[in-house]
């Protein structure tokens, strides 16, 4: 399978394109901010992994620049893992302009516009579109102070999942959302820096991994809400 990775510089997405890049017959394309990240996964995986350099936060040029890229390296896609995103944690009194601006161009915007120019790509393959969200997200969860931006941004690709689910029905494309709990990521330790979380991210992308090769033989339009403890 072909599989396109965003954010997979660090985190759930690095270990889980190593994760999928270990069954020989995929071809993992990993997208990501830093180069040096990605030569480490480069180096990692044996240089079984393609990388592409571009940062979402550039997501006017994902049609002219990173499209381009990613069909250098194929012409279709089976897998979007929509991995990426960003973490400002403030209390909505203390954002700013910019700080909503960069949540949103990240967590929504660039995964929107990408799964816009790859749909010609995906469709007829039956085809799995995987958005990364959080239970932050998820309506009537517990929710915490200082992640207003982030909780909105998740919940909306949430609900992009859902109505993606009924737009790409005839093209043989489902969409599935993934709410995550707590998983020790650079992250979390952000959001909750004395919390443990509950599962490692390793454990997390072996789930992910199996779930973007065959989530969509069980579902499509759904949240699935992966959580053990809260946060």
């Amino acid at each position: 399978m072909i599989i396109v990775i965003t954010g997979a510089g660090k985190g759930i997405g690095y270990a889980t394109a190593l994760q999928l890049a270990a069954d020989k017959s995929n071809t993992v394309i990993a997208i990501a901010r830093k180069p040096d990240a990605l030569a480490k996964l480069k180096t990692e995986s044996k240089s079984a992994i393609q990388t592409i350099n571009f940062d979402l936060k550039n997501y006017r040029d994902i049609a002219t620049v990173l499209v381009p890229e990613i069909k250098k390296i194929s012409k279709h896609v089976d897998v979007l893992l929509n991995n990426a995103g960003v973490l400002v944690k403030k209390n909505i009194s203390e954002l700013s302009a910019s700080d909503i601006e960069e949540s949103f161009s990240v967590n929504v915007f660039s995964h929107m516009l990408l799964i816009k120019e790859l749909i010609p790509m995906m469709e007829g393959r039956q085809s799995h579109i995987v958005n990364i969200g959080s239970m932050g997200g998820v309506q009537g969860s517990v929710k915490f102070p200082g992640l207003s931006a982030y909780s909105s941004t998740k919940a909306a690709l949430i609900n992009l999942s859902e109505v993606l689910a009924v737009e790409l029905k005839e093209k043989n494309i489902s969409a599935n959302s993934i709410a995550f709990g707590s998983v020790q990521t650079e992250m979390f330790g952000e959001a909750f820096p004395s919390v443990k979380a509950g599962l490692s991210v390793n454990d997390a992308a072996k789930y992910l991994a199996d779930f973007c090769l065959n989530g969509q033989k069980y579902f499509n339009g759904k949240v699935l809400q992966v959580s053990t403890s809260t946060p």
